[in-house]
Parts: C-alpha cells; sequence; structure tokens
C-alpha cells in the first residue's frame, strides 16, 4: 500500500470512528503527518409548548380544565400554540452567548437573527461547538446563563419566526 493510500485509509477509518458521536472537530498529528477532520453538527429546531420555556426541561404537566360556563361533553377551546421555535443543544456540554466574556454576545433578546447565523456556542470537552440558527426571525429568550451545563435536547434560544 502506498504511503497515499494509507492515508486515505486512515482518514475514511477516522471519519467512521466519528460517525454518529457529538464529536465536531478532531485534531490528529502523526508521524510528522497531521489531519484535521471537522464536521457539522446539525441542531435540530423543534416546537414545545409554552409551558416548557424555562431552562429546566421537565416535561409540561397537563391539567384538564372546564372552561366556566362549558358544558360537559362541549368540546373545549384549545390552547393557542406557541408561535416560537426552540434552537437546542445538539450536544451536552457548557453554554456560552458570547465568544470570550470581553465580548458583545451573538444576539439579544428583541434583536432579529437570520438562518445561519451563529447564535451561541456550547463547549464540550474542550472543544467550542458554534450553534447557528436554523430559521429567520426575532430572538424572543435566551434560556440558559452564561456557563450553564445544557443537555442534549435543552431548547438555548426561543426564536419566533419571520
Amino acid at each position: 500500500m502506498t504511503e497515499r493510500q494509507h492515508l486515505v485509509a486512515r482518514v475514511k477509518a477516522l471519519a467512521e470512528a466519528l460517525e454518529g458521536s457529538e464529536v465536531s472537530e478532531l485534531d490528529l498529528s502523526e508521524g510528522g503527518t497531521r489531519i484535521v477532520l471537522r464536521r457539522r453538527l446539525e441542531s435540530a429546531i423543534v416546537q414545545e409548548p409554552a409551558e416548557r420555556m424555562g431552562p429546566a426541561s421537565r416535561p409540561a404537566r397537563s391539567r384538564h380544565v372546564r372552561p366556566r360556563g362549558s358544558v360537559a361533553g362541549a368540546p373545549a377551546s384549545a390552547p393557542a400554540p406557541d408561535p416560537t421555535a426552540a434552537i437546542v443543544a445538539p450536544l451536552t456540554g457548557v453554554f456560552y452567548s458570547r465568544p470570550s466574556p470581553n465580548s458583545a454576545a451573538f444576539m439579544q433578546v428583541g434583536e432579529t437573527v437570520q438562518a445561519g447565523q451563529l447564535v451561541c456556542i456550547v463547549e464540550a470537552m474542550k472543544v467550542f461547538n458554534e450553534i447557528k440558527c436554523e430559521i429567520s426571525g426575532t430572538v424572543v429568550a435566551i434560556l440558559p446563563k452564561d456557563g450553564q451545563l445544557v443537555q442534549k435536547g435543552d431548547a438555548l434560544i426561543r426564536v419566533k419566526p419571520a
């Protein structure tokens, strides 16, 4: 096997090893050769009930309450759906709303964000993972505080779609 074929095989093996993991960047130096693999971890957008807008992501509990003046068996009006979308943590780590302690925040509540715009960072195992907004709209809430541990799937930012 030539040196080039060996290098290609090594890169393929490393890429396969990262499949299914939450690692977004790998920097490896071996025998004078440096291999850097970077991949984008997609953040998911989920619609959540308004009851879950707090930083603690506890399942929302629903109570069946009959509106005043309604008759048993008559259909009750459903609560209005939450018009915002959540940008969720793609992995467990520490939340940061700014690139460094002395820098301005990536965005503020009330500001307009564009799809693809960097909105925060989640640090996991000394790797800073950039979280980008998947939709354009207005930021209505930044849920965790800087330096707070967030779990995979926690809502980080609420955005009202444009």
